[in-house]
């Protein structure tokens, strides 16, 4: 198969990328910073300068990819910061690089899938397109939409052959959950909600650099399954927290949701965390 990884110069991007290779696929690896994809040519995977909220660049991608049999959409970032503080500039470039982005790059891929009649696109999602956490609104827009943008593509693609499948991991230990940690503190430095945030980022930190979430490669095996498969799943739920979340959001009332999350904002919890 030819598979083009997207947002690979790190992280469950990375990751997925050698992965494929060694299973004996043509893999390209695509993101802004090609330095850190350098490794990756051990592997046999080629390494391509992508962002993906720039369509000539996205064309320009492709053209050296050629037609592609996968595409596995993992560029994104998290935006976290009260919807009060975080620009609508910032906004904006959140849902251009999670959702539009990744919009762009199936559209520009479906014709060749649809003429050979196969294809696979498999589309990071998260939990956080299933329940919201404290001040991570605008990122929780960008994977409901992509929640839906996936649903909808599924049933448009599959009588051309092509599959749509939605990865959601929870918890998995990469940078994304620090740097999404330092944006959520600049935006809320000298706002009302300084206190609250601050706690929450310190805890973002701790998680994302201990050892109580996944690895990446928890990840990296249901993109697998869900790249080769015969015939996948639609989703995959997977990584630490991802059932519980979920489960506890659908079953409790709005208001005992909200009270459990805004907990995460805590400086007596964020202190009690940081002793562990």
């Amino acid at each position: 198969m030819k598979i083009l990884v997207t947002g690979a110069s790190s992280g469950i991007g990375y990751d997925a990328a050698r992965a494929l290779a060694r299973k004996g696929h043509t893999v390209f690896a695509a993101a802004r910073r090609v330095s850190q994809m350098e490794a990756l040519k051990a592997f046999g995977v080629t390494p391509l300068f992508l962002d993906v909220s720039d369509e000539a660049a996205i064309d320009a991608c492709l053209a050296a990819t050629g037609p592609l049999d996968a595409l596995v959409n993992c560029a994104g970032y998290g935006s976290f910061g009260a919807i009060e503080n975080v620009p609508m500039e910032e906004a904006r470039r959140q849902l251009e690089v999670n959702l539009f982005g990744l919009a762009a790059l199936c559209r520009k891929v479906l014709p060749g899938m649809r003429t050979q009649g196969y294809g696979r696109i498999v589309n990071i999602s998260s939990v956080a397109g299933k329940a919201c956490l404290y001040f991570g609104g605008w990122y929780h827009v960008s994977k409901y939409a992509v929640e839906a943008f996936s649903d909808a593509l599924r049933i448009e693609m599959q009588p051309f052959g092509v599959d749509v499948v939605l990865i959601e991991p929870g918890a998995t230990r990469t940078d994304w959950g620090l740097i999404a940690a330092d944006h959520l503190a600049r935006t809320s430095a000298g706002t009302p909600y300084e206190e609250p945030a601050l706690a929450e980022a310190s805890l973002m930190r701790k998680g994302f650099s201990g050892r109580f979430f996944s690895e990446p490669a928890v990840v990296t095996r249901a993109i697998c399954r869900a790249v080769l498969s015969k015939r996948p799943r639609t989703r995959y739920r997977i990584a630490s927290g991802s059932f519980t979340m979920v489960f506890w959001h659908a079953i409790l009332p709005d208001r005992w949701w909200d009270a459990i999350v805004r907990l995460l904002g805590s400086p007596r919890l964020a202190r009690r965390v940081e002793k562990l």
